[in-house]
């Protein structure tokens, strides 16, 4: 039995295509979703024709802040040993986990408890600094230990992956590239409020540009620079908006006519989105990863980044120099790429060699 663990919305657009190709080729799986965050979930549920969740850990709100995280995963584990064989079902096989956020490694120590293998998909990304991004970059390295077979997006991960126990699948790209592609395929019939004029898509979240005012406040200043050269679509994370209103900065950039603040969207019209802008400007990886593979000028809101996508061609880490800011800002059109169009599907790797286990 293939057992599959979600926690958040960005895990689940990823593992949403491996998901999909084991209903292709008719091989069960089990659903567990600890509950996380429950926003925008059953809208991608829906909205990739996924079966809803077998097991739901956790019912309450959802988990933004690092003591409510603490809480709610001793809470998980106590729950995962009392009720180990109905949440996996009473079978064994191989529990999936996915990425960085931290019930990736709260997935991999419930399977240990359970007495199951585990598999870390996105596995062995490395910014090989703790606390860029923080703390993601400790949640990979603990979850590199305890699993069994590592799903590696690519050569720079697999490399990366040889230091560990367990076996090392290298699937070539992130199965972030399939749900991709199965957004362009529907691309005519997403509907979502694009600007008549050019634009810049904005997504700043990570704990390292939010929580500290004066880090917050000059990305904030940068962002205000931007808009008298061109629109700002400024898309706001839940804790975004909040340190916003806590630091008293959420009404000026309401009040400024260029920059338009935006709730989140769901995948689908965020990549419509993404599609028809100038450039994007975000701290996330999986937005680096989707501009390099669409082609788009892409600036890093980081020191460093785990991942090695775009690269020296469409991507620009700010390391928050004002000067490759200023830079990229006056000449992101020579950052444009060709959209990169690949064979093989990341996603079937994995289900096949799953497949081949008969775990």
């Amino acid at each position: 039995m293939i057992h599959i663990l979600i926690g958040t919305k960005a895990q689940l657009i990823k593992v949403a295509p491996i998901m999909m190709e084991l209903n292709n080729q008719g091989i069960e799986y089990n659903f567990i979703f600890t509950g996380q965050h429950k926003e925008t979930i059953k809208e991608l549920i829906e909205v990739f024709k996924l079966k809803e969740p077998d097991y739901v850990l956790y019912q309450g709100k959802d988990i933004t802040r690092i003591s409510q995280m603490i809480i709610w995963t001793i809470q998980c584990l106590i729950h995962t040993f009392k009720n180990k064989k109905k949440i996996f079902k009473n079978q064994k096989g191989i529990v999936l986990v996915h990425g960085d956020a931290f019930s990736v490694l709260l997935g991999a120590i419930m399977g240990k408890i359970a007495g199951l293998k585990t598999g870390h998909i996105e596995a062995a990304l490395r910014s090989f600094n703790f606390f860029h991004p923080f703390p993601e970059e400790i949640t990979r390295r603990i979850t590199s230990r305890l699993v069994d077979y590592h799903f590696c997006p690519g050569n720079f991960a697999f490399n990366n992956s040889k230091k560990y126990k367990g076996e090392k699948i290298n699937t070539e790209v992130n199965t972030l590239y399939d749900s991709l592609k199965l957004v362009l395929e529907n691309k005519d019939n997403i509907q979502v409020d694009i600007p008549q004029e050019k634009y810049c898509l904005v997504s700043i979240h990570r704990f390292e540009n939010i929580f500290k005012r004066s880090q917050f406040l000059f990305i904030l200043k940068i962002l205000e620079r931007i808009s008298r050269q061109i629109k700002v679509l400024f898309i706001l994370h839940k804790s975004t908006r909040e340190k916003l209103e806590n630091f008293g900065f959420y009404q000026k950039l309401k009040e400024n006519p260029n920059i338009e603040l935006r709730p989140r969207y769901n995948y689908f019209k965020f990549i419509k989105l993404l599609r028809n802008s100038e450039f994007i400007i975000t701290d996330g990886g999986s937005n680096q990863e989707e501009s390099y593979y669409l082609g788009k000028p892409c600036l890093v809101m980081r020191k460093t980044t785990e991942r090695k996508e775009g690269l020296g061609e469409n991507v620009v880490i700010s390391k928050y120099d004002k000067r490759t800011i200023e830079d990229f800002i006056n000449n992101y059109q020579k950052y444009n790429l060709n959209p990169l169009n690949l064979q093989n599907s990341p996603s079937k790797i994995i289900v096949d060699y799953l497949e081949r286990l008969k775990i």
